[in-house]
């Protein structure tokens, strides 16, 4: 029987439902619970028989006896909870994105490093089966070489500029909020990290990023495209082109089936691995792991680090700045 870790949630909302269901499935509890309307914070507790409620989300890091935050807030709240969190010495999962900016990260693995304690991004990619399945099966040369990646997330959000998907004070925008998906797929399935990088990109009336179009090279000659759109559907889809054949992972951000089509003789294989409804389940089994075992490299901070130094050269590229923003 593994240690039993004290996790506290930051946030009421539907990740943080999902992450006290997957507790729950282990046969464990959330053991507190902050957010910014107290009132929200005790309904959410009553419903999942949560003890501590904390009158200030402060409490959370003040408590000695929380062992790992789950962070659920907005984007832009990251930064100052994550370090609130390493400073009083708890572990930390926290939502993609993981921050705003790649300097906000660099600081934040440093501060986890200093404090030995676990950093992470909850990013399903990294945890879900059916990657894990996938990228053995590269590994031991099944498909060959990835040549090319290509990928689609679109979602039709309603012209509400003061919701928090174009809200640039929320850090509202395509690339954080669905792109960072679909380029932590691309990082996956890459030998290593792209160094060009070109894009196009169209604002929303906020000037947040509502449309892009991503092309990505590495070293290895390895290429991707990201099309992402945020107020026009399409297709959660993957496609991995390799040298015997490509990959198919539809809904891919909680992927738990892929195809692959053979090159030659168009037979096509299916693969099924977990559930996506146990995406939260993965990922706090895998952090537990982390810092139990030490395997910390279960969390892919390095992959997540990567993705991060991309979407914000790209913000660069674009002069695309949050409100108070420091690159």
């Amino acid at each position: 029987m593994g240690k039993s870790f004290n996790w506290a949630v930051l946030g009421v909302g539907v990740i943080a439902n999902e992450l006290a269901a997957a507790l729950q499935k282990s046969g464990k509890n959330l053991y507190s619970v902050g957010n910014r309307t107290h009132e929200k914070a005790v309904a959410f507790a009553e419903k999942y028989g949560i003890t501590k409620v904390y009158e200030e989300i402060d409490g959370i890091f003040a408590d000695e006896n929380v062992d790992i935050v789950y962070i659920t807030s907005p984007h832009n709240t990251h930064y100052k909870f994550i370090k609130k969190a390493l400073e009083n010495g708890k572990h930390v999962l926290a939502e993609k994105s993981i921050t705003l900016n790649s300097r906000e990260l660099d600081e934040m693995i440093s501060l986890a490093a200093e404090k030995n304690l676990v950093l992470a991004e909850a990013m399903t990619v990294w945890h879900m089966p059916i990657y894990k399945e996938l990228w053995k099966k590269l590994e031991d040369g099944d498909f060959g070489k990835v040549q090319m990646i290509t990928m689609n997330f679109g979602s039709f959000k309603d012209y509400d500029m003061q919701n928090r998907f174009f809200n640039m004070h929320l850090a509202g925008g395509a690339l954080l909020d669905i792109g960072v998906y679909a380029l932590s797929v691309v990082r996956s399935f890459m030998r290593e990290n792209p160094t060009e990088i070109l894009s196009q990109w169209i604002p929303s009336p906020t000037g947040s990023d509502e449309f892009a179009t991503i092309l990505l090279k590495n070293s290895s000659g390895q290429m991707a495209t990201a099309a992402l759109s945020m107020h026009s559907k399409q297709p959660k889809r993957a496609m991995i082109s390799c040298e015997k054949g490509y990959i198919e992972i539809p809904e891919y951000p909680r992927a738990d089936k892929a195809i692959f089509v053979d090159a030659e003789t168009g037979e096509t294989r299916e693969f099924s691995a977990g559930k996506r409804e146990d995406a939260l389940f993965y990922e706090v089994t895998d952090m537990e792991k982390a810092i139990e075992s030490g395997e910390v490299e279960v969390m892919k901070l390095d992959k997540s680090k990567d993705v991060m130094d991309i979407m914000t050269t790209l913000r660069k590229n674009w002069k695309l700045r949050y409100p108070g923003e420091k690159f």
